[in-house]
């Protein structure tokens, strides 16, 4: 059954605002979202579709895929569902929000066309070029042809990268024109990223240190979270291919207030008026991943909802109930709210499978949660995980 909390209820005009609420998605970051969701004093019941192995203990897991809009509205209709939380990218490109939208039920997130600035990175490019929003030089390119010869002409370093959705994979930065080569080789010619690699971003690199900004957004107002840093290469010291996140910081301590100021006036805003004029007005949780360059921020992707492992730091760190903020945001209330974090620092790191991110093993047991767990401030979020005859791996 649905874990449910009824101890502690709120009241509005004599009416209790408890509320049932369905996460979609299956990773650590919905792992985290549920965490903080079951603290709320207004949670009814708790569903996750499809979840994890870890999920099942603070929630109830639903075994409908992430990309089942049809199934999961029908879901939500059937079990009284007040809102609706819409964790990876792919059922937001697919158009999740839009079905459930259509039948009158409510969920954060962005519609099918508003998400094209994560799901095409092509889409996201002209829309900075257009809008004065600053970013790297860039061409986009159809042809393997073209695009090797313009690499070949530029040199390195140099950035190529799947217009597509690539599960955070998709972007090779490239120190020499070999490497540069080789990407555009596995993602034209290969076809390792199928039809996300059929248009590619060949763009400048740009020297800096990376930085995530997260704003919650509601159609009209906009709300800053604290700033991340994800670290995506495999090992250490910034070495191997790129991955979904091998771990993150919150806050990052050397973003000062001023250049949090010229993100939220120079990017977030400009990006949302500009969806806004183009008849895509933006809910939900608008992620740019950021380069601080010498000449400030540049924007070197976006995502249209909740970063992860970003949001496993962002859940130790919230103080607000979490459940008012996703209300707020889809109601448009944003501006009403005061959202409060714990002034400290959280730390995630990322265990993996070997052989990740190319080829690993899958259900292999996994022991020492509940002795890690024992650890002062330390909290356990599960991402490919299941449980059969007892917890192993899935992803």
């Amino acid at each position: 059954m649905a874990k449910t909390n009824k101890q502690h209820i709120n009241k509005k005009g004599g009416e209790t605002m408890i509320s049932n609420v369905l996460i979609i998605g299956g990773g650590g970051r919905e792992h985290a979202l549920a965490w903080k969701l079951a603290q709320s004093p207004r949670i009814g019941k708790l569903y996750v579709a499809p979840g994890n192995g870890g999920t099942r203990d603070i929630a109830e897991n639903i075994a409908i895929e992430a990309t089942d809009a049809r199934g999961l509205a029908h879901f939500a209709e059937k079990n009284s569902i007040n809102l609706t939380v819409v964790g990876p990218d792919d059922p937001l490109a697919l158009g999740v929000v839009d079905v459930f939208q259509s039948r009158g039920l409510r969920i954060f997130g962005p519609n099918r066309v508003a998400a094209q600035i994560e799901a095409s990175k092509a889409f996201a490019k002209r829309l900075m070029h257009d809008s004065d929003i600053p970013t790297a030089p860039f061409r986009i390119f159809r042809k393997h042809e073209s695009a090797l010869e313009y690499v070949r002409k530029h040199g390195a370093p140099i950035v190529v990268k799947a217009s597509g959705l690539a599960l955070g994979k998709g972007a090779y930065p490239c120190k020499t024109l070999a490497k540069a080569e080789e990407a555009l080789a596995e993602i034209m010619l290969e076809h390792a990223y199928k039809q996300a690699g059929n248009e590619v971003i060949v763009e400048d690199f740009l020297n800096g240190q990376e930085v995530s900004i997260h704003a919650l957004c509601d159609g009209k107002t906009s709300i800053l979270l604290p700033t991340a840093q994800d670290h995506k290469p495999i090992f250490d010291g910034d070495k191997g291919k790129n991955t979904g996140g091998m771990g993150t910081i919150a806050p990052v301590p050397w973003v000062t207030d001023q250049t949090l100021r010229e993100v939220n006036e120079q990017i977030v805003r400009p990006t949302l008026q500009a969806l806004a004029k183009k008849g895509k007005p933006f809910t939900g949780c608008l992620y740019p991943g950021l380069k601080m360059t010498d000449k400030g921020p540049k924007v070197l992707e976006f995502n249209a909802r909740f970063g992860d492992p970003e949001t496993q730091s962002y859940m130790r760190l919230l103080k607000t109930d979490l459940l008012d903020i996703l209300d707020a945001c889809v109601d448009g209330k944003l501006a009403n709210l005061a959202v409060e974090w714990n002034s400290c620092f959280a730390v995630c790191v990322v265990l993996a499978s070997g052989g990740y991110p190319g080829k690993y093993k899958k259900e292999i047991p996994i022991f020492g949660i509940a002795e890690a767990e024992k650890i002062p401030s330390v909290v356990v979020f599960h991402a490919g995980t299941m449980y059969s005859d007892q917890l192993r791996t899935s992803g």
